[in-house]
């Protein structure tokens, strides 16, 4: 409640401060026709002449603003872009009746944009999830997302809520603000009217308003209820952490996210290159391929015969006197080296290229294994994993880890092994220097957003996948098919991936935020501010406490990584990390990814029906 009034106060001194900054920098005569909107007023005016200029003005204002932080808690750049947007809207309008209005085919793009981006995310492991184990994780996305529209629907129908509302509060409550996008393309495609007295604009409005208090509420919410619910059952986190580390395998969960910054940075390793002269009679007439069976952590890389290398794809004999060069930890080379024979300082035996890079998996075949079955096909010489992701989020690489078809695996070894490992994963290798290709995003996209036009009628109804379902469906069966046939590209990127996702949400944001931010403020009237703040909390808190008691009770999950699960049944990364922080394990991910691919695709589906039953 004080929340709330903090809220409402601040919006009339706003508005109020608005208007005084306007009088005083136009004048008295600014309200009159054709009279002079002073300085301020006609860099306002200039804005709503170059939309160009107020989309990247609302993100370069947005991205700073969704970084101030609040106990820990910041709103992220799609909140502060909104929130700038809106700013702008309401200081041309309310000190200069200055009305935005920017062409919808700018928002659609920016809308298909993300929604593709989206699909491409979340592609194999939806698949995968869906064809395999995992049923109990993804009856918590089902749990949570039909609860959660249950609450945001069916609280604004009780209330008296008027259309827009309830999308809004799914988008909010979720932090999902697609949802935003997929109702909006249900009333410009025509499949949702507004009824009479109503205009499109005042539904926009209603929808930013809906998202925006219940997104405030639920950020914050989510991340508590999430962090302590090991506590509130009476577990201990850290306890629970180190278990779930024996059982599962887990580390810090420290390493940089796919295709970001420092994602190629080799940085520390545990092992070394050693060159040594081949004396031990125990080695001398065996393969290079047998050694690396009987000894997989110190592989062969290099052999040196004389003046002559030898190819080790040729899987040579080692005879005496033989440089060979072997790649292994530290401690073993001090422990061990000697073995082999002296140790010699030959800079061309060490002068190895080592290579940091990403493989995605594949090959159907392979979901379902283990790390340590991987490792036992030896899928190439001297190959250090250094990390392993899924759906964008890092999870523990240790031996009984299971793989799923779109995994990532952060690997270190020379070129051609790297190129061997891909071959047998079904992928290819993903450098810092791998380029994306745009000819698929833009057939993909074409033909989805055709097939989300296509209408068909049930009992006199017309229904429609829409176009933001089109081509998220475009988005995934790309992503699956390239994550799976190389010739089709290989994997995406996951930089380029991530810099579509972003930049097409946060201008989408920006556009709605010019066209309905003058209508914003009549969202609240009526008391719907404190109705959408209890609807929105609500909606964010419930559906997961509940997922989480079928979760502990049903399916005896150890309670951080149900934790990490109820946090992707709910769309919320920083929860996720939260858990992890507070159990100072990693182990929360392993239970986020499947939950989190079935309720981004559940949650659309829904806000978009929540549209059509306004």
């Amino acid at each position: 409640m004080q929340i709330l009034s903090t809220y409402l106060f601040a919006n009339r001194f706003c508005k109020l401060l608005v208007m005084t900054l306007a009088l005083g920098v136009a004048g008295p005569a600014m309200a009159a026709e054709g009279a002079d909107l002073g300085l301020v007023g006609q860099f306002f005016q200039y804005l709503g002449d170059q939309p160009f200029l107020f989309i990247f003005i609302a993100l370069a204002l947005g991205y700073p603003i969704g970084k101030i932080s609040f106990a820990g808690i910041s709103l992220g750049s799609t909140a502060g872009t909104l929130i700038a947007g809106i700013v702008m809207t309401n200081i041309a309008f309310l000190g200069f009746d200055i009305k935005y209005s920017i062409p919808g085919l700018v928002s659609t793009i920016a809308l298909m944009m993300f929604m593709y981006a989206i699909g491409l995310k979340v592609g194999p492991q939806f698949f995968s999830g869906l064809a395999r184990n995992g049923v109990g994780l993804m009856v918590i996305a089902v749990i949570t997302v039909v609860i959660n529209w249950v609450i945001c629907f069916g609280g604004a129908s009780l209330m008296g809520l008027d259309p827009g509302y309830a999308a809004g509060m799914i988008s909010g409550s979720f932090t999902v603000t697609a949802v935003i996008g997929v109702a909006q393309s249900a009333i410009e495609s025509g499949a949702w009217t507004p009824p009479p007295g109503m205009d499109i604009e005042q539904v926009g409005a209603n929808l930013a308003a809906g998202y925006a208090i219940s997104y405030i509420l639920s950020s914050l919410g989510i991340i508590l209820t999430i962090k302590y619910l090991p506590r509130m059952f009476g577990h201990d986190p850290v306890e629970e952490g180190k278990k779930a580390e024996e059982e599962y395998g887990g580390g810090e969960g420290s390493e940089a996210l796919p295709g970001s910054e420092d994602s190629f940075v080799m940085g520390y390793m545990p092992f070394d290159l050693r060159a040594y002269r081949l004396e031990n009679d125990e080695f001398i007439g065996r393969s290079v391929k047998d050694l690396y069976g009987e000894f997989p952590d110190s592989p062969v890389l290099r052999v040196q015969r004389g003046e002559d290398v030898i190819d080790i794809h040729d899987n040579p004999t080692l005879q005496r006197d033989d440089i060979i060069t072997a790649r292994a930890d530290v401690e073993k080379h001090i422990k061990e080296g000697s073995r082999i024979g002296v140790e010699v300082d030959d800079p061309r035996a060490r002068n190895i290229d080592m290579e940091v890079a990403e493989i995605v998996v594949g090959k159907s075949e392979i979901a379902g294994q283990t790390l340590q079955q991987i490792r036992d096909q030896r899928l190439g010489f001297g190959l250090y994993l250094k990390s392993l992701f899924r759906a964008g989020a890092e999870i523990p690489a240790l031996p009984e880890t299971v793989i799923e078809t779109g995994d990532v695996l952060r690997l270190i070894a020379p070129p051609w092994s790297l190129e061997m490992a891909a071959e047998k994963l079904g992928s290819k290798v993903v450098t810092a220097t791998a380029t994306t290709e745009v000819m698929y995003m833009a057939i993909a996209m074409s033909i989805g957003f055709m097939v989300g036009q296509l209408s068909v009628k049930v009992a006199g109804i017309p229904f429609a996948l829409g176009t933001s379902a089109g081509i998220i469906m475009a988005g995934i069966i790309v992503s699956t098919l390239r994550t799976r046939n190389p010739n089709f590209g290989g994997p995406v990127s996951n930089g380029a991936r991530d810099l579509l996702q972003d930049l097409g949400l946060n201008m989408f944001i920006a556009v709605l935020a010019a066209n309905v931010g003058s209508k914003i403020i009549n969202s609240f009237a009526g008391g719907a501010a404190l109705k959408i703040a209890v609807i929105g909390t609500l909606a964010a808190l419930v559906p997961t406490i509940i997922a989480w008691l079928y979760g502990y009770y049903m399916l005896k999950m150890n309670p951080v990584v149900l934790a990490g699960a109820c946090a992707g049944g709910r769309n919320s990364t920083p929860a996720m990390r939260g858990i992890q922080d507070e159990s100072k394990s990693s182990t929360p991910a392993i239970g986020y990814p499947v939950p989190y691919c079935v309720s981004t695709i559940l949650v659309l589906i829904g806000g978009y029906i929540a549209m059509l039953l306004s």
